[in-house]
């Protein structure tokens, strides 16, 4: 298998996990700006940044299929005659409260204290692990799709914890793999529903080899021991 495919459920996981831990924060977040949870409590990492492109957002939202239609009634984004969405001044205040409490969140989650800080990485392991997260989103600028671009460089602010950073770093970093799986399937005639129905079989696999095959570019700027150093590093985590 290759290294996209032995990392993929190892970043799904860590991410995932760590956002399930701030869901509590998250909705309290909202609930202080008297919100309904919206986009930018996913795409907080690029919107902080720069506007996203009506294509780029296209791609970001196609498994989700979004009605953003809720950010614009509650004043948190707005939407350009071309298509581009932009946070407003109170979607940019939401955004940065969601990275601030998503970080704490996997700050508590990654650092288990003790017995079990004796047999789990704790703080000390993450600075390196998003040192490695952030030269892949720097090689990915050759190789990611229209969403992966949008996303990337993230925004991060300058006293940014290691979580922090991690988390927003790993957010934007599954991207790179969204843009190559939708090609992949794309490139093979499918639309987004016959993709959904496909059973198990050759069919499916080989979409998922193509995916891997247009993921794995990301993982050459680093080398053999810093791949295993990531993928061994990320998967320790608790």
């Amino acid at each position: 298998m290759s290294y996209a495919g032995r990392i993929r459920p190892v970043l799904d996981r860590v991410y995932v996990g760590a956002r399930s831990s701030g869901r509590d924060r998250v909705l309290a977040v909202y609930a202080e700006h008297d919100l309904r949870p919206g986009f930018e409590s996913s795409f907080y990492f690029g919107l902080l940044a720069r506007p996203m492109p009506a294509e780029s957002f296209a791609a970001a939202t196609t498994y989700s299929g979004a009605d953003m239609a809720t950010q614009v009634e509650q004043g948190t984004a707005v939407v350009d005659a071309d298509g581009t969405w932009r946070l407003t001044e109170r979607g940019r205040a939401v955004a940065l409260a969601v990275q601030r409490a998503l970080g704490e969140a996997a700050a508590e989650r990654w650092n288990p204290g003790p017995p079990f800080d004796s047999v789990l990485p704790g703080p000390a392991a993450l600075p390196r692990l998003a040192d490695l997260v952030g030269r892949l989103l720097a090689a990915g600028q050759a190789t990611g799709g229209p969403a992966f671009r949008a996303l990337t460089p993230v925004y991060e602010p300058v006293d940014a914890s290691p979580a922090v950073r991690l988390t927003t770093r790993l957010g934007a970093l599954r991207h790179h793999r969204a843009d190559a799986h939708r090609a992949a399937w794309q490139a093979a005639g499918l639309t987004l529903e016959q993709l959904r129905a496909l059973p198990a079989g050759p069919e499916r696999q080989a979409i998922e080899d193509e995916t891997n095959r247009r993921d794995e570019p990301i993982y050459q700027v680093l080398d053999q021991e810093e791949r295993i150093e990531l993928l061994a590093g990320l998967g320790a985590l608790p």
